[in-house]
């Protein structure tokens, strides 16, 4: 589903390299995570994947079901599938959740040639998504973001995952800042989407996160490039040693 090949990206404003020749392969049906030590790529990677405009690709491509995206904008890019579920994800004064959850479900229905949704089915349908993720319907009155904990902005972006049914999700650093009860809860969240037609990227720090949903393959991002494959067992090896070894290893 996700070929990246011989990537290399920079920062668009001042031109310092981030990606240096990055090699990725993700199947569908396959839940991949990143893993690597602070400034390694991980996030930018996932910037550039959603397509964000302060980086610059110069080198590489990354295909998706076959086709480049790289010149796909951002709503294009959403349209044709895929999610990125931010670390930090911002605040929207003035836009209530559910007004943001419909206008975002039927222009991707638009996108696909389908008819939108009516309010009472779209109703349904996030009542049934809220329940899963404990969240409650008042909490999706008030503007989006504003005023949540950490937790809840995760569960909102899961809940955005949910709804729109994306085929690649990537998620960056999602565990970030919560505590064991909302992880629970983001990691059922995400657990429930896996599907033999959808893949998901999951760029974590940490092994905790990946006792909850458990990698099919594990990457070690340095420097920009995958210096290391591996499955499950990779992560605790990397909670257990820390990365060093990996990195000598590939020096």
């Amino acid at each position: 589903m996700l070929e990246i090949k011989n990537l290399h990206a920079r920062i668009a404003e001042d031109g310092t390299e981030i990606i240096r020749g990055l090699n990725l392969s993700v199947k569908a049906g396959e839940v991949a995570a990143i893993m690597g030590p602070n400034g390694s790529g991980k996030s930018t990677l996932s910037y550039i994947l959603a397509g964000r405009d302060d980086y610059e690709v110069t080198e590489g491509e990354i295909l998706y079901n076959g086709e480049s995206i790289l010149e796909m904008d951002p709503a294009e890019r959403a349209a044709a599938g895929i999610f990125l579920a931010f670390q930090y994800p911002l605040e929207i004064p003035g836009v209530a959740t559910m007004e943001f959850l419909k206008t975002a479900i039927n222009a991707q229905r638009k996108a696909r040639g389908e008819e939108e949704l009516k309010i009472p089915e779209m109703l349904k349908r996030v009542r049934a998504a809220a329940d899963e993720l404990e969240m409650s319907m008042d909490m999706l009155k008030r503007p989006l973001n504003v005023g949540f904990s950490g937790g809840e902005k995760k569960r909102a972006e899961i809940l955005q995952m949910k709804l729109l049914e994306p085929k690649l999700c990537v998620l960056d650093e999602t565990d970030s800042g919560l505590d064991i009860d909302a992880l629970k809860i983001v990691a059922d969240g995400v657990n429930a989407l896996r599907s033999p037609d959808r893949a998901v990227l999951v760029i974590t720090h940490y092994q905790r996160l990946l006792d909850y949903i458990v990698p099919d393959t594990v990457h070690v991002l340095y420097r920009g490039q995958v210096i290391k494959s591996g499955d499950k067992d990779l992560a605790l090896e990397l909670e257990k040693n820390g990365y060093a070894g990996v990195i000598d290893a590939a020096a």
